[in-house]
């Protein structure tokens, strides 16, 4: 099995694509042990001195680092995964954690406003963000106030402000004049 890693703009963050499906829909990510529980893989990785987080997409896997070096890691790291793809385990089990779509908040009166906001971030913002080995997920929509979850490689990075207020938020003013502004929760 081959896999191909890849920086992303968080140094802290590498990216892992092994060629295979990851996940079949949606998104996972892990922050903590605890949370790694209904994840075989997450759970491996988490284990890994240094490890500090770990994303799933459909395509990658970002892992997140804490301390160490990635010529220590990535080894350590390619080992797990690659065992883990023989092992033949599914990436989830048991329960999960809920819907993306859980705890979104917006007037009944702005649906169809957040529908296009929701288009864009499907169409032109999740498809870059997942280039650079992270993902962004709806919040909510509150007083012109878009509210937005950045996730991988993309939660922490240092770019990530200048891509929420100068690129997401110009790229919503620009196409829905209702929109004031972008911000991370």
């Amino acid at each position: 099995m081959f896999i191909q890693t890849e920086a992303t703009p968080n140094p802290a963050t590498l990216k892992f694509l092994p060629g295979r499906p990851v996940m079949d829909a949606g998104t996972f990510e892990v922050r903590d042990l605890e949370q790694a529980e209904s994840s075989p893989l997450a759970k491996a990785l988490m284990q890994l001195p240094g490890v500090s987080g770990v994303f799933f997409a459909p395509d990658f896997i970002s892992v997140t680092k804490d301390a160490g070096e990635w010529q220590h890691l990535r080894p350590a790291i390619l080992g797990v995964v690659t065992e883990f793809y023989l092992s033949g385990a599914p990436i989830l089990e048991g329960p999960t954690a809920a819907a993306e779509s859980d705890g979104e908040f917006f007037e009944p009166a702005d649906a169809e406003l957040v529908d296009t906001i929701k288009e864009l971030i499907e169409t032109r913002v999740r498809p870059a963000v997942a280039g650079d080995g992270g993902d962004i997920t709806f919040k909510g929509f509150r007083e012109g106030i878009v509210y937005l979850t950045m996730k991988g490689a993309c939660s922490g990075c240092p770019s990530s402000t200048a891509t929420l207020k100068h690129g997401i938020e110009n790229l919503f003013k620009h196409f829905l004049p209702e929109v004031q502004g972008v911000e991370q929760i």
